[in-house]
């Protein structure tokens, strides 16, 4: 007679009893949702990786500024932020998002392009971007100065320093651009979106879920970005909510196309062709080696003050012509995010 595992063995029920299993309570499901890894350790785990490689990354402080040196010295030009302190402040900061955001694609077993960085059409709208940002830039230049708010005083740059700044200035913007938009609309616009969906999919169900949560994290996000210039000096509460409002319309992009790069080639050019090319002021701060003196007249609302073009109420119709540039130029496709039913081994999306 063969022997019984005493782990198939049961009780036999009472009469007129029906037997219920033993209830386990699903630990993993606290982690582990239809999606993989729930989005709020997915953010928390984030933020480590990030905070950590930015750790390291700042120890290692001293060794880049002398591999950057051999930029142009800022003492003997106009005063502002110089091109090696933009590079510091925003490469090693860049370096870390991006290490954060490939490890997470490592451990969610999804692909960089996931999170706003598809190669599909990425070259077309990055030149998209930079052409456009350059184009709304100089609109809104264009409207200051001839509505008597914006004077420009002098040439500050000879024409042997215009190309090596100009060439400067935009590697640096590129980077600001780059890491802004890997921060604030890359793996955090995702996971909010995927975590936030899935909550408006619980309480409303399926319908529109997906757009609410894009949104939601969206505004959260923009707002976010916007109180972050806070700190800069010359910045006013105007030119926070046009910040932010700006960062909206980065978002747009990346709803319409589920790529940052048309955002990041706008970014990228808008900052260059202020802070360089016009020598305003950017959210409050000017850079060092830029082309013309410039100054601002009338009422800081519509002038921009200190704060420079991003403080004018006439960025407002600037930012609704970059609406309409977005929706009539950009191929519509969808912003990426895991369905209701999606398996429990997360798959690789297209955003492209």
């Amino acid at each position: 007679m063969p022997e019984l595992d005493p782990s198939e063995t049961q009780l036999a029920p009472a009469d007129g009893q029906e037997t219920v299993p033993p209830q386990r309570f699903p630990i993993r499901s606290v982690f582990v949702g239809a999606d993989g890894l729930r989005a709020v350790w997915s953010l928390l785990l984030f933020f480590a990786l990030f905070l950590a490689a930015l750790f390291v990354g700042n120890s290692l402080t001293p060794i880049f500024r002398d591999l950057i040196r051999s930029l142009p010295s800022a003492t003997s030009m106009q005063s502002g932020m110089s091109p090696a302190g933009v590079f510091l402040n925003e490469g090693i900061p860049l370096i870390s998002v991006a290490l954060a955001t490939w490890a997470m694609a490592k451990i969610e077993r999804r692909p960089v392009s996931a999170y706003g960085f598809p190669a599909r059409r990425g070259a077309r709208n990055f030149c998209a971007g930079l052409a456009w940002g350059l184009a709304l830039l100089s609109l809104l230049i264009a409207l200051l100065r001839f509505l008597g708010f914006l004077v420009f005083d002098a040439r500050l740059l000879s024409s042997n320093r215009l190309a090596l700044f100009a060439a400067i200035w935009f590697a640096n913007f590129l980077l600001v651009a780059l890491l802004e938009e890997a921060m604030s609309r890359g793996y955090l616009q995702f996971t909010l979106t995927r975590g936030l969906g899935g909550l408006y999919r619980w309480l409303f169900g399926p319908a529109h879920a997906n757009a609410l949560g894009f949104w939601t994290a969206a505004l959260a996000l923009s707002f976010v970005f916007g109180f972050d210039h806070g700190t800069n000096p010359g910045e006013s509460p105007l030119g926070l909510l046009d910040a932010g409002l700006v960062g909206l319309l980065w978002c747009l992009s990346l709803w319409r196309t589920g790529s940052l790069w048309w955002a990041i080639g706008f970014h990228a050019s808008w900052d260059w062709a202020e802070s360089f090319l016009y020598g305003v002021p950017d959210s409050g701060l000017m850079v060092k080696g830029h082309l013309f003196a410039t100054h601002s007249l009338g009422h800081p609302y519509l002038s921009g003050g200190l704060t420079g073009p991003e403080g004018s109420l006439l960025l407002l119709p600037v930012l609704a012509c970059g609406v309409a540039v977005v929706l009539l130029t950009l191929p519509r496709t969808n912003f990426g995010y895991l369905p209701a039913n999606a398996p429990t081994s997360p798959t690789a999306l297209d955003f492209s």
